[in-house]
């Protein structure tokens, strides 16, 4: 079979494995080892091409190299953050210490024990940063921690690799003039850094400027950098991975990084999987009885005690326990740095197979199990949230700027998640006069509501110490607003845990998920995507855009926006009395991409209504201005409009029963609508409008609050002038 048969049978076998990791929602990573082992001599010993091969994993490293080093920019470096340094540098430490200890314990010499316990500090930026941003949590605050201290880890692994490479003619050969040689590579790498600093300030800005006309050779500029400096670093004697990390770190200054690490990122992945393939066909696994024992030792102990140390370093600083626990888990397994640094330290020799064998089958199992802890931590911290307060201080000073006063205000609604679309319906009901407490977890999303007025509190659905603080008994509404199936799920089986009895709304995002919310217990499933469409097609397709390009056309017809500030947001067009008043008619309303033409006088406005208005110029001049009025007592009259729902005895006291709807016209004497008669049993019906009223009925009426007031002091009357008020309205309609 020819090297390129080769190379494509291995990519077939590759997409085949790869399926399957995406099923087990695994990283690729572990499927690719897979792939290698398969193909490679303990396999079906299908390699023949290693040399072929391993150029290419070599160009993927260099390449992935370069693209951290392109975002690793100053700025980043400079904010970073307290947090960021002390959990990156400290869990690096305590990993380093503890694993060299455990390693010389297993009876590694001191030198592969070392290279062993340095590859298990690492953690996988890729992986972790594709988890976070899969779940949505990246913009969390233990998302950004995760993402600060996995930069420190970065910066970390480069500085070793440039160590082993400066001292490994040191390790490798006699004690004799190792102090000079290491001398001589360190005035190389002086003098290497100080050509990239010239660069970087004369050449490359200009030269990337006139590159970045043309897309594809800005792209090409970018591997041949890459690979240029990688290959200058492993001439110079330090090592093809730095050269090609301090290439990216040289035009991460430029505003075309994000471009050059957008088009490389593809070819980087398709690269990287012959290192890994490379990597799993060079395993022994005659030695995988000899390692099985030391790999689950050590495997464990990345699992466990890399969070655990995470946690303590956050609970001293006043985070809290959960924010530590889920920014913890970003360290639960070791990285692809810790292949290459492995890879490094056996092409130098300072390991054996042996100890290259333990590092990835460490990483095997590392990766495989924390991509499926950080895919549920929420039911994770649950269950282990009780044995956690040992992680927090009594006051968890960091995050409590993030919190509401000790008792929210009372509230209408409760509203989870104010992103672009929880911000946008926090703004809507707002403005509809209801009261609105926000829940997030994301600092800055809680810092714009709080400018805006609204009161936030910190925490999300998964949280279950966020209810304790919510006001549950006031709310009508519980909104979730993140389209995510189990946090929806938590969040209705902590409401009803806590016997909430108002209603429910949650955010999906697949169509079959809209079932499972309903019968475990949501009154309505949101479908921003699906909803956003249809309402699209609305006005692709109503009638109002006719409206709208005749308003602008035609001098005797508007198209006017009603803003939320408007003291006519909630009034009916009736109470607006345009044609009387002005002599102004309302032709059509469109809402929400749907178009309600010649609506009546009971069709009540919302804010964001906008309004096709007829009549002369300047009776459209003055409806305009009339409907943009603003009332600082707009409010307390909204809340009057508001619509309610009360229910009213039939008893001795009134004459009312026997006694059909008809009879009563309660709408046209008081503004309110019957929509159900409650019996004896609870059960609500509709009966006839001239069906009797049973003496022992309840009315079920709708209607605005002040007209059930009325309504209400009607009741009061004694019954024998209510009689006659009654009488006097038969036959209304």
């Amino acid at each position: 079979m020819t090297p390129f048969s080769e190379i494509a049978t291995i990519l077939l076998a590759a997409v085949g494995l790869g399926a399957l990791g995406v099923w087990l929602r695994q990283p690729l990573i572990v499927m690719f080892i897979g792939v290698g082992m398969l193909v490679g001599p303990a396999g079906v010993g299908l390699i023949t091409a290693h040399e072929e091969i391993e150029l290419l994993a070599s160009v993927g490293i260099a390449l992935l190299l370069f693209v951290v080093g392109l975002k690793l920019d100053v700025n980043m470096i400079r904010t970073v953050g307290p947090v960021a340094l002390a959990t990156g540098l400290g869990q690096v430490v305590f990993t380093s210490v503890i694993g060299f200890a455990l390693t010389l314990a297993l009876g590694f010499e001191p030198i592969p024990a070392l290279y062993v316990a340095v590859s298990l500090t690492f953690s996988s930026t890729i992986i972790i940063v594709k988890l976070l941003s899969d779940k949505r949590e990246i913009d969390a605050l233990h998302g950004r921690i995760a993402v600060g201290f996995l930069i420190v880890q970065d910066i970390v692994v480069i500085l070793v690799m440039i160590g082993l490479t400066a001292f490994g003619a040191g390790l490798a050969g006699p004690v004799e003039g190792t102090l000079v040689r290491v001398g001589f590579v360190l005035l190389k790498g002086l003098a290497f850094l100080v050509a990239i600093l010239l660069l970087m300030r004369y050449a490359l800005p200009g030269l990337t400027r006139r590159l970045a006309r043309s897309h594809e050779l800005l792209a090409l500029f970018a591997i041949t950098w890459a690979v240029a400096l990688a290959s200058a670093g492993d001439w110079l004697g330090f090592s093809k991975e730095v050269g090609a990390f301090l290439a990216g770190v040289s035009l991460a200054s430029t505003p075309y990084r994000e471009a050059m690490g957008g088009r490389l990122a593809t070819l980087r992945d398709f690269l990287l999987l012959f290192f890994f393939i490379d990597l799993g066909a060079r395993l022994d696994l005659s030695l995988l009885g000899a390692t099985l024992g030391p790999s689950l030792l050590l495997s464990a102990f990345v699992l466990i005690g890399n969070p655990l140390i995470v946690m303590v370093i956050m609970g001293a600083m006043g985070y809290r326990k959960r924010t530590g626990f889920l920014a913890g888990l970003a360290v639960a397994q070791i990285s692809e740095f810790s292949l290459i640094l492995g890879a490094l330290g056996l092409s130098l020799g300072h390991i054996d197979a042996r100890a290259m064998g333990l590092i990835t089958f460490v990483g095997l199992v590392t990766i495989g199990l924390s991509t499926y802890l950080i895919l549920y931590s929420g039911p994770l911290y649950e269950r282990l949230a009780p044995l956690l307060g040992v992680f927090e201080r009594r006051k968890p000073f960091r995050e409590a700027a993030g919190d509401s006063p000790a008792r929210p205000p009372r509230s209408d609604v409760i509203l989870f998640g104010l992103g672009r679309y929880g911000g946008a319906i926090a703004q809507h009901l707002v403005a509809r006069n209801q009261r609105v407490i926000g829940v997030d977890f994301d600092p800055q999303a809680l810092v714009r509501a709080r400018a805006v007025g609204l009161p936030v509190l910190y925490g999300d659905a998964q949280d279950p110490e966020i209810f304790e603080h919510l006001p549950l008994p006031d709310a009508r509404w519980v909104v979730s607003t993140p389209p995510d199936l189990d946090a929806s799920r938590v969040l209705l089986r902590h409401l009803q845990d806590r016997g909430y009895r108002g209603r429910v709304a949650v955010a999906c995002r697949m169509v079959e998920d809209e079932d499972t919310l309903r019968v475990e217990g949501a009154d309505v499933v949101l479908r921003p995507f699906a909803d956003a469409a249809e309402q699209a097609v609305d006005v692709i397709t109503s009638a109002m855009h006719r409206l709208s390009s005749l308003a602008a056309a035609a001098p005797g017809l508007t198209d006017v926006r009603l803003a939320p500030g408007s003291i006519w947001a909630g009034r009916s067009i009736g109470e607006l009395a345009l044609r009387n008043v002005l002599g102004v008619t309302v032709l059509a309303v469109s809402r929400a991409g749907r178009s309600f033409l010649n609506p009546g006088a009971e069709f009540q406005l919302f804010p964001g209504d906008r309004l096709i208005l007829s009549g002369t110029p300047g009776a459209i001049a003055e409806a305009s201005e009339y409907l943009a009025r603003r009332d600082p007592e707009a409010a307390s009259d909204a809340d009057e409009a508001d619509f309610a729902v009360r229910e009213f005895d039939l008893g001795p006291a009134t004459s009312w029963h026997g006694r059909s709807l008809a009879e009563l016209g309660l709408r046209p004497r008081f503004g309110v609508t019957v929509i159900g008669i409650r019996g004896p049993d609870g059960a609500v019906t509709m009966p006839a409008a001239g069906d009797p009223l049973a003496a022992d009925a309840r009315l079920v009426v709708v209607g605005k609050a002040r007209d059930l007031d009325r309504l209400t002091e009607a009741l009061t009357v004694a019954p024998r002038e209510e009689d006659r008020g009654v009488r006097g309205a038969e036959g209304a309609p």
